[in-house]
C-alpha cells in the first residue's frame, strides 16, 4: 500500500468526494482567507464524522478519525486543525450525553442533520488556570443563564455554528459550585469574534442569555472537569494526526523526487510511519477502553514523541526539497509551519512536566 493511501481511502469511505475536491484546489488557495475547504468539509458530511450511525452520523472510530485528520493535514493543514476542534467538541458532547442520559441527543442529531460546526472555547491563558479550566462566568435567572467571558476557539471562531465553553454555576442541590458546559449559538446576541488570524482570534460573550437546555451540568467541582479532561485525549490524538499530515505532505514530495537518494527517502518514510503507528496505538486504546485518565496520559506521551520525530523529519524534508526561490517553496514553508505547530498546541510539554511527574508517582493527572 502506497504512502498515505490508507488514510485517503478512509476519507473516501467516510467523507466521499472530499479528498478529490481538496486535491483540485491549489494548496495556498485552500489556506487563504477565501478557502473553500470548510464548505467542502460540510458538503461531504464532515461535521458528523464522529456522530454515531444511530443518530445518524458517519460512526467513525478514533482510528478512522486519526487517519482522516492525517489525510486532511496532507491536503490543507488549516482545515485539519480547524476540524480537530470540532471533533474534540463532538467527542466531549458524546461523553456528556453518556453521563447525562438522552438530554443532549437533540444537539448531536442537530449536528448530523445540519452539518453544524461546534467549537470548544479554551480558557484564556492565565498563570493560575489550566487550558480546560472554566472560561466563563454565569448568572442564573428565571429565563435561563446569562454567560460572560472570553475564550479562544482556535481556528473555528469565524466558521462555527455553536460555541461550547466550560463555566461554573451554583449547585442545584447543596452549597458551592459545579462545572457546567454552556452551548452558545454563534448568532447569539452579545457574542462577538475579534482579532485577525486563527491564533489571535477570540470569542467574547457579554451577558449572553442561554435557555436551560443549553447548559449541561457535569456534577464536577471546580478544577476537576473529569469529562473534559478525559475527552482531551481526543484533542491530543487528532491534533497529532493533523500536524503529522502536514509533515507527511512534505515527506510525500520527497518520496516522489527522483533526485533524492533512496536512503534519505526511506529514512523519512520510516520516521513518519513510525510516528503514525504510535498514534494509532492511542486511537485503538480510545476505541477499546474509552478516553480515561490513563489513555490521556499516554496520548500526551505519544504526542510529545511525535513532536520529536517531526523536529527531525520536517527540516530534513525541507532541505532535501531545496530550491528556496521556486514557487513551490511557499507551499513547503507553509506545510513546515503547520507541522511544527504541534509544539504550540495545549498543553505544551514544558507546562506538563510537573503534572506528568506527579502522575507517575500515583498522583492525579491535571492539565496545565
Amino acid at each position: 500500500m502506497g504512502f498515505l493511501e490508507r488514510e485517503r481511502a478512509t476519507v473516501a469511505k467516510l467523507l466521499p468526494g472530499l479528498d478529490e475536491r481538496l486535491r483540485a484546489v491549489p494548496l495556498m488557495e485552500l489556506e487563504g482567507p477565501s478557502s473553500p475547504g470548510i464548505q467542502h468539509f460540510r458538503d461531504s458530511g464532515g461535521p458528523r464524522l464522529l456522530v454515531p450511525e444511530s443518530h445518524p452520523g458517519r460512526g467513525a472510530t478514533a482510528l478512522d478519525a486519526l487517519r482522516v485528520q492525517r489525510a486532511l493535514g496532507s491536503r490543507t493543514p488549516s482545515l485539519a486543525v480547524a476540524t480537530t476542534m470540532h471533533h474534540f467538541s463532538m467527542a466531549t458532547l458524546a461523553a456528556l450525553s453518556a453521563a447525562n442520559g438522552d438530554g443532549l441527543r437533540w444537539i448531536i442529531e442537530d449536528v448530523a442533520s445540519f452539518n453544524t460546526l461546534v467549537a470548544f472555547g479554551f480558557a484564556e491563558e492565565r498563570p493560575d488556570a489550566g487550558v480546560l479550566s472554566p472560561s466563563m462566568t454565569a448568572t442564573e435567572g428565571p429565563d435561563g443563564v446569562r454567560v460572560s467571558g472570553v475564550a479562544r476557539a482556535r481556528s473555528l471562531a469565524r466558521s462555527m455554528d455553536l460555541l461550547m465553553a466550560s463555566v461554573m454555576v451554583p449547585r442545584l442541590n447543596g452549597p458551592g459550585e459545579e462545572l457546567a458546559v454552556a452551548l452558545a449559538p454563534a448568532e447569539s446576541e452579545g457574542l462577538s469574534v475579534s482579532g485577525a488570524g486563527a491564533d489571535s482570534e477570540q470569542v467574547t460573550l457579554h451577558d449572553v442569555l442561554l435557555p436551560p437546555d443549553l447548559l449541561v451540568r457535569t456534577s464536577a467541582p471546580s478544577g476537576q472537569p473529569d469529562v473534559l479532561t478525559a475527552g482531551f485525549a481526543w484533542f491530543q490524538l487528532l491534533m497529532t494526526g493533523s500536524c503529522l499530515g502536514a509533515a507527511s505532505a512534505l515527506v510525500e514530495q520527497v518520496l516522489l523526487s527522483n533526485r533524492v537518494p533512496d536512503s534519505e527517502r526511506v529514512r523519512l518514510l520510516v520516521e513518519a510511519e513510525g510516528a503514525m503507528s504510535a498514534a494509532e496505538g492511542i486511537a485503538r486504546r480510545i476505541d477499546d477502553d474509552g478516553p480515561d485518565e490513563s489513555t490521556l496520559a499516554h496520548s500526551l506521551y505519544v504526542r510529545y514523541c511525535v513532536q520529536d520525530v517531526l523536529s527531525r523529519v520536517v527540516p530534513r524534508a525541507v532541505e532535501l526539497l531545496g530550491n528556496p526561490n521556486s514557487t513551490a517553496s511557499d507551499e513547503v514553508g507553509h506545510l513546515a509551519t503547520y507541522a511544527n505547530e504541534l509544539d504550540l498546541h495545549p498543553p505544551v510539554r514544558s507546562q506538563m512536566t510537573g503534572p506528568l511527574t506527579a502522575y507517575l508517582v500515583d498522583g492525579p493527572l491535571t492539565i496545565a
